[in-house]
């Protein structure tokens, strides 16, 4: 069986590149704003931030580079433990307790086989189905220490960590660390000072989500006319896929039929990003037959008990999937790049009362 290879860069990002792919964001150059003017909470206390790293300021350039000897690595000891112990302090300082999940993501996996392991530790959080782990989950202090945790280590794991408007941590490349809080926390920087931490103030987080800045556009809610027209869809073919993008890097796939509509949308993780595709080929090796002969692809596929499953393949997974699919019911292949898949609906989970707070572009 072809092994699986792990991948976590800002390489598969939108537009041209792999449509799935949330890694860390890249930083910009130059610094956003705080506080917008026209921000109803504007009148209360500025957020402030802080850089939280282990680098001595001292050792930066006049460009504010680091020119240090620090590993930019985590050293899965002493360091680390007291990033995350600060995190929990700058939380503590700051009146937070729970910490709200955004855009999280998973590793992108390739290949296909038994040895593909899909998610490492995160299952140890929050279960093999990863049910708590989404866009809007709310998670203790303890979980979320552990998030920060992966995101130092560079396993693959990504997400914003925010309490409103008025907490925030966001872990960046080479073991930078960014806080913000309308408290001054200085609890929570003496800590850091005491145990051989760094924490700078800062006038932004350069990885804030920005409106503007990442790419953000309108989109669908997953709403009662979504799901009007969606039913009428399969009424008319049948059935479709329905692709639940419950985080960046993966999804679930469920085959709908006029019977099934409404008992998977019962089950539907919150703030999902929901695309729906044609249904599978019964002919599956006419559809390993299309794959293209380099580059990456994503096969879905349902086994003979219903299971669906879904891979990204490479050109060199091909004689391995063939052996993996042979008893697939039925399959489908999709381009793994965003501007060759062209969903036939596409629309993202609003909350129960209405509001739709996920901020995906479809």
């Amino acid at each position: 069986m072809c092994g699986a290879r792990r991948r976590s860069g800002p390489a598969f990002h939108q537009g041209g590149e792999v449509y799935c792919a949330q890694a860390i964001p890249t930083a910009v150059s130059g610094e956003r704003g705080t506080v917008s003017t026209d921000n109803p909470h504007a009148s209360r206390r500025p957020l402030r931030v802080w850089r939280l790293t282990k680098y001595n300021p001292a050792h930066r350039d006049e460009r504010g580079h680091y020119i240090g000897s620090e590993d930019i690595d985590s050293d899965h000891g002493p360091v680390e433990a007291a990033y995350l112990a600060a995190v929990a302090t700058f939380a503590e300082d700051s009146g937070t307790d729970m910490l709200e999940i955004r855009e999280p993501s998973v590793p992108v996996v390739t290949g296909v086989g038994p040895d593909v392991e899909r998610f490492d530790g995160l299952a140890e959080l929050f279960g093999g189905d990863l049910d708590g782990y989404h866009d809007g989950a709310v998670v203790a202090l303890d979980c979320a220490a552990e998030l920060v945790r992966s995101m130092l280590r560079g396993d693959g794991v990504w997400c914003r960590l925010e309490a409103g408007d008025d907490f925030f941590v966001h872990v960046g490349w080479d073991q930078y660390v960014y806080v913000g809080s309308r408290s001054d926390c200085p609890t929570a920087v003496a800590f850091a000072a005491e145990h051989g931490l760094f924490a700078e103030p800062f006038p932004a987080s350069p990885y804030s989500f920005d409106l503007l800045n990442d790419d953000h556009v309108e989109v669908r809610p997953a709403d009662t006319v979504f799901w009007t027209d969606l039913s009428e869809l399969v009424a008319q073919a049948s059935a479709v896929l329905l692709e639940e993008g419950y985080v960046h890097n993966d999804s679930r796939w469920h085959r709908l039929t006029p019977s099934t509509v409404r008992q998977v949308r019962e089950r539907l993780a919150p703030r999902s990003r929901l695309l729906v595709w044609p249904d599978l080929n019964d002919d599956v090796p006419a559809v390993l037959d299309s794959l293209p002969d380099e580059g990456l692809a994503e096969v879905v596929w349902q086994d003979h008990a219903g299971q669906m499953t879904s891979r990204l393949v490479e050109e060199g997974d091909q004689s391995a999937l063939r052996t993996y699919l042979a008893d697939a019911r039925a399959a489908t292949a999709l381009s793994a790049y965003a501007d060759d898949r062209h969903p036939l609906l596409a629309a993202v989970l609003p909350d129960p009362d209405g509001v739709l707070r996920a901020r995906w572009s479809t």
